[in-house]
């Protein structure tokens, strides 16, 4: 078995997720490289958080293959989640603990020691050092999801996956995750994160994917997609500013109808 660097992070082949008659996901593929950020982009509904799940190993009964840095998800579930870290758009930590506990508590679920300085240089960096103290339920929204995604990379997993990392975040909080999630990709993380953000997807995401109805519409690049499909009709009729954007291919792709 190859479990080089040269290995995709995150390889699914034909996934295939049925909730009884219902086709969640449909004959999906992707790849995801070590230092690469990929954006799986849909409306509600879509099949991303059904292909999320199947990736993290939450879904056992599927079709089709999934292999984390070369590990078979199924066939060997242990050595495939060791290899991954995950943030969910809500992550519920103790609220009573401070974050410190919080930090060293998971450090220890996943076998990292952290010395003091350690300890110490991950709050500088994540400019928490004046709230080592503070109760994680006392922290703000965007101070959560930093804390929450030092949680998620506390053991330098190959593959990290983020679902709506910022979601309800301001401008500046959500900028400074943009620059911690480009920071990972440049130390060699693949990182797989699902969004609603178009800004997202075109300022942090190396590639995309967009899916509807559990089927991948297309792969690339943003500016890639949006030059191969800014003369189809359907997106020229959702553009609004007469400049294409990834939205208007967006809505050009997957329609307009809200979706519940």
């Amino acid at each position: 078995m190859n479990t080089s660097h040269d290995t995709p992070v995150l390889r699914v082949e034909g996934l295939n997720i049925d909730y009884g008659s219902f086709h969640a996901v449909r004959d999906v593929s992707l790849e995801v490289q070590p230092g690469e950020i990929f954006g799986l982009l849909g409306p509600n509904g879509a099949g991303k958080t059904s292909t999320l799940s199947a990736a993290e190993g939450l879904i056992r009964h599927f079709t089709g293959n999934i292999h984390v840095a070369g590990y078979d998800i199924r066939r060997q579930p242990l050595y495939a989640r060791a290899c991954m870290g995950v943030q969910l758009q809500a992550t519920s930590f103790q609220p009573e603990l401070t974050l410190v506990e919080i930090i060293r508590l998971y450090a220890g679920i996943y076998g990292v020691n952290l010395t003091d300085n350690q300890l110490n240089a991950i709050l500088r960096d994540i400019k928490l050092e004046d709230h080592a103290g503070k109760r994680y339920g006392q922290l703000s929204g965007g101070q959560q999801q930093r804390v929450s995604l030092v949680i998620a990379t506390i053991h330098d997993p190959r593959l990290v996956l983020m679902d709506e990392p910022t979601t309800g975040l301001d401008p500046q909080s959500r900028r400074q995750l943009w620059e911690r999630i480009e920071a990972m990709r440049d130390r060699g993380h693949g990182i797989l994160l699902t969004t609603h953000s178009m800004e997202e997807a075109e300022a942090v995401c190396d590639r995309i994917a967009i899916i509807d109805h559990g089927q991948i519409l297309t792969v690339d690049s943003p500016q890639a997609i949006i030059d191969g499909n800014r003369d189809r009709p359907e997106v020229i009729r959702a553009s609004r500013k007469g400049k294409i954007t990834l939205e208007d291919v967006f809505i050009g792709l997957t329609g307009a109808a809200i979706r519940s």
